[in-house]
């Protein structure tokens, strides 16, 4: 790229409507401490304590899934070929809706891995929730889930789908695949199988993923695993039905994966509250410290390299790494709690089973241990997104949840357990709260410059980084203050309200103007 002033809008692979149901391939670059702190859950034998809103069959419908697919890994594709096949001989004899694992599969991992901002569900295929349809009837408009042609599948996925279909007694003819590609995946490919049954009943369904490349950048792949299996043995997501080179076959699972006005929805926010207290409380496998940091820093190298030199002047890549010592130093509180967190709780990721009014998070890929703050920071990040536009890396911060949607979602989180907690204890953890999104923004700001380097797939992702790092500069003199200036948690909404504020304008302004000067104008707007 010749001039800076290219660098955001000629993103690589970055269009307009990014979409499709591809996700964010990254850098092969396995030594980023992925889903750390899960070191070998499997094995673990239900840990999980029982999940009060049994969100055994829930879960993976998430198209959503996958928010990170690994990149094809020519060293591990061999041994994966192997393990083709899920596990679960007598999976079909045990739920005649559910896939089943042919025998020789291996491990029978169950993996629900789905942060993939696609969705796939029932539901979704008729952008109705809950009106669960008859899948030989459904209409599927082209423009949100296109039907695709089998071959262009990759052939052991096509192999291992008529391989499991052919144990299934009911399917009419294990070779008459429907593939539907699912809109909204971000880091994988999410394709929804399904086959017409002899009994005229629903389509027997499953989900396929098929990993984005260089993902390994973001998380360990093996990790990802270890936690799905965990997770499902748990009762928290589907079963993974098969594994080949670079990727799976997922249980399919009856439940609708949540939109972008669902997270404001003061019923079901109050579910993806109590639901993240279970989540955060849970006994996983590993040391259990904050990984926050050490993975920030890895992907900050990573995005250096990648970048050229205009790029990281653009985005002030050379000044994170001290951003990230600050907010380190700073952030931790003295009553800091750690808990096993998601990272990554946007829309796409909850799905919710309203039958039974409970909610179910998928795709673990970022999963870690880590302050529960930043976690809850995250989700509420994730309101100013809605990965299902025309524009779909656009953020409107002016949906960031206002102060009574976090003090409700707060209460609600520490209520859960049963105890009602004091206003000192809300007002505490809403700050902590506050402070992280610091971290957060920083976190997918590096995450879309790493994903425009090696990703493929129709999405803006240095727009979408440029407005993270906006963001950061604009709310950081607001959020690591002296005593003198405003409370963080009672701090104006959004980036234009905040860079308006006087008393720190200046040195914001500045990080501005040279934004602007190298990316060329009208990019990075401080409002004055």
């Amino acid at each position: 790229m010749s001039a800076a002033g290219d660098i955001v809008n000629n993103t690589a692979g970055a269009a307009e409507n990014p979409v499709g149901a591809s996700e964010i391939p990254v850098n092969d670059k396995a030594s980023i401490p992925g889903n750390t702190g899960i070191n070998k859950a499997v094995g673990a034998e239900n840990p999980a304590s029982g999940q009060s809103d049994g969100a055994l069959n829930h879960v993976d419908n998430q198209a959503v899934g996958a928010e990170n697919p690994t990149k094809d890994q020519a060293g591990s594709a061999d041994n994966l070929a192997k393990d083709q096949a899920g596990s679960a001989d007598n999976l079909a004899k045990d739920q005649s809706d559910r896939a089943e694992v042919p025998a020789n599969d291996t491990t029978g991992t169950i993996e629900n891995s789905v942060n993939d901002k696609a969705e796939y569900t029932e539901d979704d295929l008729n952008d109705k929730a809950g009106d669960v349809k008859d899948p030989e009837n459904d209409k599927v408009d082209a423009d949100e889930t296109p039907i695709i042609s089998v071959d262009s599948l990759p052939v052991e996925a096509k192999e291992l789908l008529i391989s499991l279909a052919g144990k299934w007694e009911d399917i009419l003819d294990e070779n008459a695949l429907q593939v539907i590609s699912l809109k909204g995946a971000m880091t994988n490919e999410v394709f929804q199988i399904k086959w017409p049954r002899t009994t005229g009943e629903p389509s027997q369904k499953v989900i396929l993923r098929i990993y984005g490349q260089g993902v390994d950048i973001f998380f360990d792949r093996g990790d990802e695993i270890q936690t799905f299996e965990f997770m499902s043995k748990s009762g928290y997501g589907p079963r993974l039905l098969g594994r080949f080179a670079n990727g799976r076959i997922e249980e399919f699972i009856h439940a609708r994966t949540l939109s972008a006005p669902d997270l404001r929805d003061p019923s079901i926010s109050g579910l993806i509250a109590a639901k993240m207290k279970e989540f955060h409380d849970l006994d996983m496998p590993g040391e259990k410290k904050v990984y926050l940091w050490d993975r920030l820093r890895n992907w900050l190298k990573e995005a250096k390299q990648l970048s050229s030199p205009q790029e990281v002047e653009a985005f002030y890549l050379d000044t994170i790494d001290k951003e990230i010592t600050i907010l380190e130093k700073e952030l931790p509180g003295v009553h800091q709690q750690i808990g096993f967190c998601h990272n990554d709780l946007q829309y796409g990721n909850i799905m919710l089973d309203e039958e039974t009014n409970s909610v179910t998070m998928i795709d673990y890929e970022y999963a870690s241990y880590n302050p529960i703050a930043y976690d809850i920071a995250n989700h509420f990040c994730e309101m100013a997104a809605n990965y299902h536009t025309e524009t779909p890396h656009i953020l409107d911060y002016n949906k960031y949840p206002d102060v009574e949607e976090r003090q409700r979602f707060v209460r609600a989180y520490l209520s859960s357990s049963g105890e009602q907690p004091d206003d000192g204890e809300v007002e505490q953890l809403l700050q902590e709260i506050e402070k992280y999104t610091l971290a957060n923004h920083l976190f997918w700001g590096i995450w879309g410059i790493i994903s425009a380097q090696v990703n493929k797939i129709d999405f803006d992702y240095k727009e979408y980084a440029k407005q993270r790092f906006q963001e950061y500069w604009a709310r950081k003199p607001y959020l690591l203050i002296s005593s003198e200036a405003p409370s963080p948690y009672n701090a104006p909404e959004g980036t234009g309200e905040l860079a308006s504020v006087s008393t720190h304008k200046s040195s914001t302004k500045n990080i501005f103007k040279k934004m602007k000067r190298v990316l060329g104008l009208g990019l990075f707007k401080s409002k004055s």
